[in-house]
């Protein structure tokens, strides 16, 4: 048995330490990286089917609607089943207080019982929001272990505190 990385992440113009950036890679995808190296855990990137605008104000005024709208966008690809694994990890950036909507899409199809689940999410200041309770209800049956929260602008120099999570 492994473990898998479930994860959301988006490059491109960020919110990032205050500002408005560019990235080459999403923060989340920074941290989903680091968990891969240090267990040796499966990746898999939720991407939806349709891109989210590159303007980050347009984004996120996709991405409220989505919310408000209770929304499942279609994604390119699925994971169907997740068996083969003992530990989940799920990692995201705070959108709106909660999972980006793929995230919903993705983990509505697959069946957590009996398996552990740690959650990280990369913010801007607001943690996890609201998504903790989202996740237990998202992948119901199993096991929710402590999460992980890194500021965006802090996720280049999180790897101790990445290595340090694991071995909790």
């Amino acid at each position: 048995m492994s473990d898998l990385v479930i994860y959301f992440s988006r490059a491109g113009e960020n919110y990032f330490g205050g500002k408005l950036m560019n990235i080459e890679k999403g923060n989340t995808e920074v941290i989903a990286e680091y968990i891969q190296e240090l267990t040796g855990a499966d990746l898999f990137k939720v991407d939806p089917a349709v891109e989210y605008p590159e303007d980050y104000m347009k984004c996120i005024d996709v991405a409220k609607k989505e919310m408000q709208t209770n929304a499942r966008p279609e994604i390119k690809e699925s994971i169907n089943d997740i068996s083969d694994y003992d530990t989940i990890f799920i990692g995201f950036p705070n959108w709106w207080g909660t999972l980006p909507m793929p995230m919903f899409t993705q983990l509505e199809q697959l069946d957590f019982t009996g398996k552990t689940v740690k959650a990280f999410v990369t913010h801007e200041g607001s943690g996890f929001g609201s998504s903790e309770k989202d996740i237990k209800k998202l992948c119901s049956g199993a096991e929710i272990k402590k999460g992980l929260s890194i500021p965006g602008a802090e996720v280049y120099d999180a790897k101790d505190i990445v290595r340090s999570w694991l071995d909790e």
